[in-house]
């Protein structure tokens, strides 16, 4: 077959960014370069949630999980020698996407870009981030509000760009099920829509339709995972038809973007997670109709950390290998009239539908949030309690756990790691640009951000004029604040015990015979200090603390360390536990470990959770941490045991 009857392939993209603007536009290029055709923008987690980087919720997430972006200089550096209107930009923010776009057009602008003619997405899916992620600022109204401002200026002033991708990517990785996956991503969609209908011409609706797209996961079970995906094809071409009266076929095409599974990945073998990647990656490109627009891949070491500048080329080439040497993109579609698929489709098409009907019962996504939230924990806990028990198998982890040593590690443990000073010099640049701008003009644009906010007007025009005038990230996030609220989301953890209690006898005895030794039930305090909202692994140990009979005290994210110490003054818990995943475990403990102290609360034992290299695992038992685990660590009834023998004031007093 000639080329010219090959499909074209999907846009690669590599998500990338790190450190500083600076360092991660020299990656950007570099990935350019090696034939990325697409750009996939992580922010630091000060950035996703709307802080600048010299604030105290900023310490130490600096540049850590993206690049730090507080102001029109910093997006200017990130770009600086990129054609903004040649590339095609995905930019993973939500709760910050409308300033982030804002400085985005405000940079394209500059470069004398036609700015009608600029491609790419912001995420912009803030549901997600109550039921996952935990990167969201303002209540759910305001927040939808924030969305569909979005995508009724991007119809009209940058027609090219997708102003939402609905983020279902996030919901697998909380332990949602194929079925919740389709039916709460489209739930999501549906809202956002929902809340359109009045802010555009009824004429022009089927175009932002059409402009909806969706980031979605793909993981092992890729037979599984290809039939959601055709399924998402089908169902979303049914919800335009006859929820929307969408005719034209053109705008109800399910049009995605991937990342494969990155919950998947393991801390055990890392070698192991190359295989992984690559059957991950045919759920989203074997079969024609549901083939996905855009993939980008994790690197086989993003459970220990950083990837390298190479660990994420050697994803790459997969793609290219895939999309240049095969001959996958010269056929029809691979899978119609195949019975087994079919079966399979409809089975989840059924499932999801009614689900679907469950959550328009309830009032929609927004109202449903607290149910979803907590149906995707029961799920997770339902996946944890597979690999615990072993009928869940993963290579390396539960089962083949004899190996050789991995020549891919090196003496910096085989990851990139990100130099502290970092954080300081992205603080000097910021304070610089403060000192360097208009004060008059700033106070201006904030004025017109807030009357904006407060009155309905589109939020795009104000917030790209305060991009313009020098305003920073947490200034534009502050207004919104102000005007909006801020919002604790739901945990999806109850106080009451769930029906997973199976196998759990004896840890429930020797959890009852410890709450007599101490005279009432043993308290189990569990944190999360600091950005990081990945909040599954913290959910999970409350979950099972709870189900062995524990006292469990969980308030959820983003709690800063005085917040921690009055909850422990307030509950009096005998053990603490910590969930850190963003990499800023050392400053966070270490502040944490010296309040403690401080207050006389020293005598609490406590443990420390997140992706932890060997080397900061002994300085944070140094600074008097009693445990430290790592995703190595997943028999949680062990980590159970370990809490019930560090409540015996007897054994910590040995310790």
């Amino acid at each position: 077959m000639s080329d010219v009857q090959k499909d074209r392939p999907w846009l690669f993209r590599t998500y990338a960014g790190h450190s500083t603007a600076k360092a991660s536009n020299a990656l950007y290029r570099g990935n350019l370069a090696k034939g990325q055709t697409g750009l996939s923008v992580a922010f630091d987690l000060p950035t996703q949630t709307g802080y600048d980087s010299d604030h105290q919720l900023a310490r130490g997430e600096v540049g850590k999980v993206g690049v730090p972006i507080s102001h029109l200089g910093d997006m200017r550096t990130l770009f600086d020698d990129i054609p903004l209107e040649q590339m095609n930009t995905s930019m993973t923010i939500n709760a910050t996407a409308p300033w982030l776009l804002s400085l985005y057009i405000a940079v394209a602008e500059e470069q004398g870009a036609d700015v009608t003619k600029l491609q790419g997405t912001v995420q912009n899916d803030i549901i997600k981030e109550y039921l996952s992620r935990g990167t969201y600022i303002c209540p759910p109204k305001p927040s939808l509000r924030l969305i569909t401002d979005v995508a009724a200026f991007c119809y009209t002033s940058v027609p090219k760009w997708n102003p939402m991708n609905v983020c279902s990517y996030h919901l697998q990785e909380a332990g949602a099920t194929p079925e919740q996956e389709l039916a709460f991503a489209l739930a999501t969609a549906c809202a956002v829509l929902d809340d359109l209908k009045g802010k555009v011409p009824e004429e022009d609706f089927p175009i932002l339709v059409g402009r909806i797209s969706f980031f979605v996961n793909a993981g092992i079970r890729f037979i599984t995972e290809m039939c959601k995906m055709r399924a998402f094809v089908d169902l979303w071409d049914e919800i335009c038809r006859d929820r929307y009266g969408v005719e034209n076929e053109k705008f109800r095409r399910f049009r995605y973007g991937v990342q494969v599974n990155s919950l998947g990945l393991t801390e055990q073998q890392p070698e192991n997670n190359v295989y992984r990647i690559l059957i991950e990656m045919l759920a989203v490109t074997l079969s024609k109709k549901a083939r996905a627009r855009a993939v980008q891949l994790p690197a086989w070491n993003e459970a220990l950390g950083l990837p390298r500048p190479w660990d994420q080329q050697w994803s790459l080439r997969m793609q290219q290998i895939m999309a240049y040497e095969t001959d996958l993109l010269e056929y029809d579609d691979l899978f119609d009239g195949n019975p087994a698929i079919d079966r399979k489709v409809a089975e989840l098409k059924e499932v999801a539908r009614a689900e679907l009907a469950n959550l328009d019962s309830m009032g929609g996504a927004v109202a449903a949030i607290e149910y979803m939230k907590s149906r995707l924990v029961d799920s997770n806990a339902d996946r944890v309690n597979g690999i615990e028990k072993g009928s869940t198998v993963v290579v390396g982890v539960n089962k083949y756990v004899e190996c050789e040593p991995s020549p891919l590690m090196d003496e910096d443990g085989g990851i990139m790691t990100v130099d502290p000073a970092v954080e300081a010099d992205q603080i000097a640049r910021l304070n610089a640009w403060r000192d360097g701008r208009d004060a008059g003009a700033v106070k201006a644009a904030l004025a017109g951000l807030r009357a904006a906010a407060q009155d309905g007007t589109n939020i795009m025009g104000p917030s790209i004029t305060a991009a313009k005038a020098g305003v920073t990230t947490g200034e534009w996030a502050e207004t919104m604040r102000q005007v909006f609220g801020q919002y604790r989301g739901p945990t999806g953890v109850s106080r009451a015990v769930s029906n997973k209690t199976e196998g759990l006898d004896e840890i429930r005895s020797a959890v009852d015979a410890m709450s007599d030794k101490l005279g009432r039930r043993l308290k189990f305090l569990m944190g999360k200090p600091g950005l990081d909202g990945h909040s599954n692994g913290a959910e999970q140990i409350a979950f099972r603390a709870r189900d062995c009979g524990m006292e469990i005290d969980y308030e959820g994210i983003r709690l800063t360390p005085d917040e921690i110490i009055a909850a422990a003054r307030r509950e009096e818990p005998h053990v603490i536990g910590l969930s850190i995943l963003s990499g800023s475990h050392m400053p966070l403990v270490e502040d944490l470990m010296g309040k403690l102290r401080a207050e006389g609360l020293d005598h609490i034992p406590v443990l420390v959770g997140g992706i932890i290299p060997d080397e900061d695992a002994r300085k944070l038992r140094a600074m008097g941490v009693a445990r430290v685990y790592t995703p190595k660590d997943f028999e949680l009834n062990r980590i159970m045991f370990d809490i019930v023998e560090l409540a015996d004031p007897e054994a910590v007093a040995a310790e």
